[in-house]
């Protein structure tokens, strides 16, 4: 299990945490109260108020939606990669959706949707969907042409080479592209829920800000840290878990050549 590399991760935020309980205490401005009166207001609100069920439905919405965006984002990338003819006919529109800021898309989608959980999903999926995609694809074609044709020379099925051949070969490059859609995740599971939401961590802050409840506000905005770090190590744990071959080999592979133990002297020179 990669706990010291987690370990290693944690000594920073533990010393902004200390370093905002020392300058914070005692503080009487208004937007930056004491970091105990945040952790305050935050334990409160678990306890007594909304934000587990805010909590809960936030959670909700980012798994199935990173879920689904997985799902579909491997399984294409998969078949594009392997079929250079789709692959080049796809590369312009897939390019333009990566570019197009997802963003601009909520607006459209609770129009057309609606405010319950289903559009949010959708966002959560059609923001995270691109970076799975297309780094499965670009791990596909980083497949050593030399693997392919040993396959084929076996001639074993396509299926059975996508899931036994392609798919281990290119999964360092997906469980990448996952972290980087879980990023995404976070920020339009949040966006989502600003706008059109009656529940949802971004609700929460919305009503705290509008309500001048700094304290909960800052609150729900260190609960969104903690789920996004708390979803990053989780995904860590199962990259580890899956590619425990992939990183065994990798510092052999980075290691320098040993001197040989036997050399010859000739003229004074050893060689």
């Amino acid at each position: 299990m990669p706990w010291k590399p987690i370990l290693r991760q944690l000594w920073l935020p533990a010393l902004v945490f200390l370093i905002l309980l020392v300058v914070t205490e005692g503080s009487d401005n208004f937007y930056f109260p004491p970091l105990t009166e945040v952790l305050g207001a935050l334990w409160h609100e678990l306890l007594h108020g909304s934000l587990v069920e805010d909590l809960l439905f936030s959670l909700r919405n980012i798994m199935a939606g990173l879920a689904l965006a997985t799902v579909a984002g491997v399984g294409a990338g998969l078949v594009i990669g392997e079929l250079r003819l789709l692959r080049l006919a796809t590369g312009p529109l897939l390019d333009f959706a990566r570019a197009t800021p997802t963003v601009g898309f909520v607006p459209v989608i609770i129009l057309t949707l609606g405010i319950g959980s289903g559009p949010k999903i959708f966002l959560i999926f059609l923001g995270s969907v691109w970076p799975i995609l297309l780094n499965t694809v670009s791990g596909v074609r980083d497949i050593s042409p030399a693997v392919h044709e040993t396959a084929r020379g076996y001639r074993i099925p396509w299926t059975l080479r996508l899931r036994r051949v392609v798919l281990p070969g290119a999964l360092p490059q997906i469980l990448a592209g996952i972290r980087v859609a879980l990023s995404v995740a976070v920020v339009l599971m949040v966006v989502s829920e600003i706008y059109g939401s009656p529940v949802g961590l971004g609700n929460f802050i919305l009503q705290s800000g509008s309500g001048f409840h700094v304290a909960e506000t800052w609150a729900g905005t260190i609960l969104i840290g903690i789920v996004g770090y708390a979803l990053s190590v989780l995904l860590l744990l199962v990259e580890h878990r899956l590619l425990g071959w992939y990183h065994e080999r990798a510092p052999r592979a980075r290691a320098p050549r040993p001197i040989p133990t036997e050399s010859v002297e000739s003229n004074g020179v050893v060689v």
